[in-house]
């Protein structure tokens, strides 16, 4: 069976991802590119690590990279600030979805945690999920930092996760930790998310 696994970059994605490479699902991974509010280095960084994943697992990993900057700026134009990281969850599963259903994915797989960030509390996570149709796999949803960095560790992805990389310059001061759906659906009014979706789903790269 199929999953798209998004991978950012970071500490915690490639982890969710070696974990379902483990239980021997065919894995597509989604990098979605923040810049201009991150730098090369990021993508660079995901690249790396999907190489790491198949050398350790020996599989082959097939891997989208998707434009995400221009959603991030119609976000922080348009809508409330407080909402813009639950904003782009959204969006991200979105896109998710749409290469799920091109590649006949039958999940999507995530690296949040619970309670690590303001997109991973209980509430937000609940409001993000509601985007989207198809089932979301979260590994390391009860890990703690500490566990899921021995992991990474383990398969030689930590070294590439810490190396320097611009991360998400457009986040909020104070985002929002407990957001309400309609609040979220009433922002999400105020732009044409239809046509966002379809405008960065057809800039989808396969990079691998």
């Amino acid at each position: 069976m199929k999953v798209v696994s998004l991978i950012s970059g970071g500490i915690d994605s490639p982890v969710a991802t070696y974990l379902m490479l483990k239980k021997d699902l065919e894995v597509i991974a989604l990098h979605l590119d923040n810049r201009p509010f991150t730098d090369e280095k990021q993508m660079n960084k995901t690249i790396a690590q999907v190489e790491k994943l198949k050398e350790v697992t020996k599989k082959e990993i097939k891997t989208y990279v998707v434009p995400h900057g221009d959603n991030q700026l119609e976000f922080a134009k348009n809508c409330k600030r407080n909402l813009e990281c639950v904003l782009c969850r959204r969006m991200m599963l979105r896109i998710a979805e749409k290469i799920s259903e091109k590649e006949g994915a039958f999940a999507i797989v995530t690296g949040e945690s619970l309670g690590q960030v303001a997109s991973q509390t209980l509430r937000n996570i609940k409001v993000e999920s509601q985007a989207i149709n198809i089932q979301v796999i979260r590994p390391l949803i009860g890990f703690d930092k500490i566990e899921i960095e021995a992991i990474a560790k383990k398969i030689g992805t930590y070294e590439i996760s810490i190396l320097p990389g611009l991360c998400c310059t457009i986040v909020p001061d104070k985002p929002s930790t407990a957001a309400h759906l309609y609040r979220v659906l009433d922002e999400e009014k105020k732009i044409d998310i239809d046509a966002m979706l379809e405008s960065c789903v057809k800039k989808a790269v396969v990079m691998q």
